[in-house]
């Protein structure tokens, strides 16, 4: 028996191959496009094209042509889904795994893909708020065919080639759409939006903190931006997922406290972030950072996370648990090394401390899949490339028994 995907040919109502794919999937298979999202790695690019002869038919009156096959690949996003086959279309639907395709060209590109159903974001977009309970908005164009015409929504957009990151994506987007070079921006959440051909998308939204008057912004999409309150937000048209959005952030700010420095002072924030180091007969524990992580993206970098509302050393035992499922007695922690640091002129500055626990519980598991790939021991005096510059630089102070760092500075 030949196992072949879903498909068929294009009809005159179809406004692209992509869309033709999609109504093929719903017509044989019962799986609407909201069930599905498009790879991070192909996007809505088709994974293969497949050209062969085929010869004349006189009964159909087709004379010898050739036949392309336009191949799409896409993620389940709902698992709960029916596969209902239409029996005139197709018999015996079943999953198969990518060495039992049948066809060997695609059998061969979908092996060799890496792709593994992990959902991964390939837009972002900005909450961008002025540290006092406003909002940016931004109201689109009401045009047919962009998503959300003629409502008010995040500035943002899609990832593109020359995008490092997904953090880079909503820079650019920012940059082209608005003028905005916000100072630090920051993953807030995963939110799952419908994008304007009925594919659900997965949306990296940062958080980014920014108080000038958007009135002298130089927009070149769109109407107008605007700053809001989350209570005005209920009287505009403004799709819901994005209002709840708002409420989340606003509700984590107010638990948080004010952040940043009072008016009138001059002195510049700091981020703070705490970081794991494990050692384990001369191994120090490392995590693979994600591939469309918004930091140190397909780069190692020790456990780490931002202090919330917390003392750093209750940050660091619920980000081990959160990240690792590693359980960690706050006895156990002493700080190893502190590193004092800024990426660039004009960045916000961070301060990191490095903790080391003497003991813990557990194995370290892959906790938080859209942060972290894997979690490795490498020698202490072998470390894997590429790392995070101020890892390296921490561990190797700790080796050398020195307490303190510093990067980037001039």
């Amino acid at each position: 028996m030949r196992t072949v995907t879903n498909g068929g040919h294009v009809e005159a109502a179809d406004r692209s191959l992509l869309e033709t794919a999609l109504r093929e999937v719903h017509e044989e298979a019962g799986i609407p496009p909201g069930a599905l999202c498009a790879t991070a790695a192909y996007g809505h690019l088709p994974i293969d094209i497949d050209v062969f002869d085929i010869d004349a038919n006189p009964a159909k009156r087709e004379g010898a042509h050739q036949h392309w096959d336009f191949r799409f690949v896409f993620h389940l996003v709902d698992r709960d889904v029916k596969v209902t086959a239409q029996p005139e279309e197709v018999s015996a639907p079943q999953w198969v795994a990518f060495d039992r395709v049948t066809a060997p060209q695609l059998r061969a590109k979908l092996s060799a893909s890496r792709l593994d159903g992990r959902i991964e974001p390939a837009n972002a977009s900005a909450l961008i708020h002025d540290g006092h309970g406003r909002y940016l908005l931004h109201l689109r164009d009401d045009i047919p065919g962009i998503w959300a015409p003629g409502a008010w929504a995040l500035l943002g957009g899609g990832r593109e080639p020359g995008d490092t990151s997904l953090e880079d994506t909503v820079r650019r987007e920012l940059r082209e759409e608005a003028g905005l070079e916000p100072g630090v921006v920051e993953p807030f959440a995963v939110e799952l939006a419908t994008g304007t051909d009925g594919l659900t998308v997965p949306v990296q939204v940062f958080t980014a903190r920014w108080n000038g008057d958007p009135a002298r912004l130089p927009l070149t999409e769109g109407v107008m931006l605007a700053w809001f309150r989350p209570d005005a937000m209920e009287r505009l048209r403004l799709s819901p997922s994005t209002l709840d959005l708002v409420r989340r952030h606003a509700h984590h700010a107010a638990r948080s406290g004010p952040d940043g420095p009072k008016a009138g002072s001059t002195g510049v924030p700091h981020i703070v972030g705490v970081h794991l180091y494990l050692e384990r007969d001369g191994q120090v524990l490392l995590g693979l950072r994600h591939p469309g992580s918004a930091y140190a993206s397909g780069t190692h970098h020790f456990l780490a996370g931002h202090c919330e509302q917390e003392s750093a050393v209750a940050c660091l035992v619920r980000e081990a648990q959160e990240e690792a499922g590693l359980l960690i007695d706050p006895d156990d922690v002493e700080l190893a090394h502190v590193v004092h640091m800024v990426d660039k002129a004009g960045d916000q500055p961070r301060i990191g401390f490095v903790f080391r626990a003497r003991q813990w519980t557990g194995t370290p598991q892959v906790r938080e899949p859209d942060r972290c790939v894997s979690w490795d021991w490498w020698p202490a005096d072998a470390l894997p490339e590429p790392i995070v510059p101020y890892t390296r630089a921490a561990i190797e102070g700790i080796r050398a028994g020195r307490p303190y760092t510093e990067l980037g500075w001039t």
